[in-house]
């Protein structure tokens, strides 16, 4: 492990409710390394996907710190916290979040396209080959199944070379032998470089995979697990 990536300080997330306020996180600290991989587990309004949209800089805390590749995100506008995810940070969504429009080389090349990467064709096709779609890299979401959709979509995460990767319910809409194969891919792209993952998840193998492991029940942390 290298010095530390990803940073929570005393993280708490208040919002305004018909019978009051209501704490949805609750003073959450945590550090992540390089190459580092955190599952983040709980039951349904527990807290999991608020903790994940502020350790990626898509939300800002009511109270406390998350520290982002060395920037402090809540001394930062929205426009600069953009620009810390697009250098940063790959995201890999449950609903997938692939363009219609595009093919699946043209979806993994927009990022690449969008960061002015002279290379984006032949980075894309390379990571499609990686993931096993070399063979379809001209067909479109629609003519994809969806754990082929889900090795488009973590391509593209991949595509910029992140240093974090979220990941929500990467797996949910994948059947178990499916998902067991976008979970070994996760983890083989992991450590091959040395992305650091942040997992949202329901699914207990999968986190069980992870160097670490946290519970949230009604926002607060339940003591973490190391698995």
């Amino acid at each position: 492990m290298g010095a530390s990536i990803l940073t929570a300080k005393n993280l708490s997330k208040v919002v305004p409710s018909a019978e009051g306020e209501l704490t949805i996180l609750h003073e959450l600290s945590l550090e992540l390394n390089k190459g580092d991989s955190l599952a983040i587990v709980g039951a349904s309004g527990s807290g999991k996907s608020t903790l994940l949209g502020l350790l990626a800089g898509l939300d800002l805390p009511s109270s406390g710190e998350v520290t982002l590749a060395g920037q402090a995100l809540s001394l930062l506008d929205e426009d600069q916290r953009a620009r810390i995810r697009a250098e940063h940070v790959g995201f890999v969504f449950q609903s997938f979040q692939l363009l219609d429009s595009l093919n699946a080389l043209e979806n993994v090349m927009l990022p690449l396209e969008l960061d002015g990467r002279k290379d984006a064709r032949e980075r894309a096709t390379e990571l499609l080959q990686r993931v096993g779609l070399g063979q379809r890299l001209t067909h479109s979401p629609r003519q994809l199944s969806g754990g082929e959709q889900q090795r488009v979509a973590i391509a593209r995460a991949f595509a910029a070379e992140p240093d974090v990767l979220f990941a929500d319910e990467p797996t949910g809409n994948l059947d178990s032998h499916t998902g067991e194969r976008i979970s070994d891919l996760l983890f083989e792209l992991n450590q091959e470089r040395g992305t650091t993952l942040v997992l949202v998840t329901h699914d207990e193998r999968l986190a069980h995979r992870c160097r670490r492991l946290i519970r949230l029940e009604a926002g607060l942390l339940v003591a973490p697990l190391e698995p």
